[in-house]
This record gives structure tokens, C-alpha cells and sequence, in this order.
């Protein structure tokens, strides 16, 4: 028993100093957990958010960042911004798209409905000469593909059955938003980079894209701001939308979940039924033999 305990120890010891250890080496904080109202089992994605999150990507974001696996029809689908088609088409006849005409040669047309977002940049190369020699993500499951070390024993409680959280990716994009600051005194910051507190290094190339007031949201009836138009806000907003854009049938995902687990329960209750019901029979049977068993012998 005293070796057990000594090796749990020694194991949980270990742990947290590879989690300090993996935190200096970044260099870093964690970024704050947000509240979302797609988090949980029975989270749903808030359709004026993401209209307003879509907002923040097409003013502010899209000169950079591209949406190549988002179609302009997919907005209008059940779970999503909720676009009608009208406002689909109207959207889609603002861009160009490049294809091939009968005769091989490249021209273009306006978008359609059917049509992936265009690229702000002809190809990977011309984005990063743009951009410091390094092109910007593509926006499409970025809040998929980005995460961060939770650490012992937060990452425990993270991969519980129905109440683990799987929003990192949105925190950390939030937290990067917003994590732009002047730098402490005596960090040197090189020209083409950023100082960013929840950035690992602290060093980004990305210029703060964000400012208090450089969105207007849709008003309410008295003329005020649904929402604050802060960077805060503008942060959360596109977070949700980049959520949204990495898993568009989250909320039918979820919904059939529900249903299945709900029918298991009562499969589960009815196979316990029927089980007791024949084994009664089967043994009030084996009783019924006993008697007889003893005479044999």
C-alpha cells in the first residue's frame, strides 16, 4: 500500500512539472475559458452571433484570411446564420470566381450560391509575400486546429463523458484577439511583429486586427448597439462564427446523439425486463426439478 501511494505521487509529481515545464517553454498564459452557448450537450449555436460573427470575418478578417471549405449556400442551412436565399444570392454576385471556359482559358464570373468563398490571394505564395513570408490560415476549422495544454488536472475533467468542454479552439482565438498589449518593460519586439500575451513567445506577426468601435452592429428599435461594439465583442462574435464554419451540423450532431442515448435507455430498460421475465421462468423450473433431483439420489 505505502508503495502504491509512493508511485502515485511520484506520478502526479511528475505531471505537473511537465505541465510547468510545458507552460515555460511557451511562454504564455492560458487563455481564459468564455462561456458559449454552443458549449455543452445541449449547446446551440446563438444564429444572431454568428450573423454578427460573419460580419466581423467579411469587414475585417476575409482581406487576409480565406474560407475555402464554407460554400455562400451553406449560411442559409438549418443551424447556421440563417440567411434567406435572396440575401445568399445577393452576397454570392459580390465576389468572383476564376474557372475554365470551353476553350481552356481562365475567365471570370460572379459567384454563385454553390461556390466556395474565393481566396483573397491568387495562391499560397502570393500570401505570404503579402503578409511577412507567412500566408494566414485558412479560416475554415482554424477553431479546430487550434488548441492549448489545460494541464493536470484540468485536462481530466475536459474529457469527461457529457460535461467535457472541447471549446479551446474558440478560447484560444478569443484570448489571441484580445491579448494584444504594449510590451513589459526591457522585451524588445522586431520590426513586423506584435506583442501578444496569450501568444506562445509573446511575438506575433499578425497586426492587432481589432479596435473599439471599428464595427457597427445592427441597432435595436431606441438606435443602440444590440451588443457592445468592443474588441471583446468582436472577438467572441467571430470565435463563434469560426466554430460554426469548423462544424456546421454540430447542432444535428448533437440532437441525434441525444436521441440515440435516450433510445439506449430504454432499450437497456426493456432487455432488463424481458431478461427477468424469462430467467423467472427458467428458474422457477430448475426449482421445480430439486425435489425430484434429491429422490434420484
Amino acid at each position: 500500500m505505502k508503495t502504491t501511494r509512493l508511485l502515485a505521487a511520484s506520478l502526479v509529481a511528475a505531471t505537473l512539472s511537465v505541465t510547468v515545464a510545458s507552460a515555460e517553454e511557451h511562454g504564455a498564459p492560458q487563455p481564459p475559458r468564455e462561456k458559449w452557448s454552443f458549449a455543452g450537450m445541449f449547446g446551440r449555436f446563438d444564429q444572431a452571433q454568428l450573423q454578427r460573427g460573419f460580419q466581423v470575418y467579411r469587414e475585417v478578417c476575409s482581406s487576409c484570411h480565406g474560407m475555402s471549405l464554407v460554400r455562400f449556400r451553406n449560411l442559409s442551412e438549418p443551424g447556421g446564420p440563417g440567411f434567406s436565399a435572396n440575401q445568399i444570392k445577393a452576397l454570392a454576385a459580390e465576389y468572383k470566381v476564376k474557372e475554365l471556359n470551353d476553350s481552356g482559358e481562365e475567365v471570370e464570373r460572379p459567384a454563385r450560391a454553390a461556390d466556395a468563398f474565393p481566396s483573397p490571394f491568387p495562391n499560397d505564395k502570393a500570401a505570404a509575400a503579402a503578409n511577412g513570408g507567412k500566408a494566414p490560415p485558412d479560416f475554415s476549422v482554424l477553431a479546430k486546429a487550434r488548441t492549448y495544454e489545460r494541464g493536470f488536472p484540468k485536462f481530466l475533467t475536459d474529457a469527461m463523458p457529457l460535461v467535457g468542454y472541447t471549446e479551446h479552439g474558440v478560447d484560444y482565438i478569443h484570448a489571441i484577439l484580445t491579448g494584444y498589449e504594449d510590451p513589459p518593460a526591457g522585451k524588445e519586439v522586431p520590426a513586423g511583429t506584435y506583442y501578444n500575451k496569450y501568444y506562445p513567445g509573446h511575438l506575433i506577426a499578425m497586426p492587432k486586427p481589432l479596435s473599439d468601435g471599428q464595427l457597427t452592429y445592427a441597432k435595436n428599435d431606441k438606435g443602440e448597439p444590440v451588443v457592445p461594439e468592443t474588441v471583446d465583442q468582436y472577438a467572441k462574435d467571430v470565435g463563434a462564427f469560426m466554430a460554426w464554419t469548423a462544424e456546421p451540423h454540430m447542432m444535428a450532431r448533437k440532437a441525434l446523439g441525444l436521441r440515440v442515448i435516450l433510445f439506449l435507455i430504454v432499450l437497456s430498460g426493456l432487455l432488463y425486463y424481458v431478461k427477468k421475465r424469462i430467467w423467472a421462468k427458467v428458474g422457477g423450473e430448475v426449482h421445480g426439478l430439486q425435489p425430484e433431483l434429491h429422490k434420484t439420489y
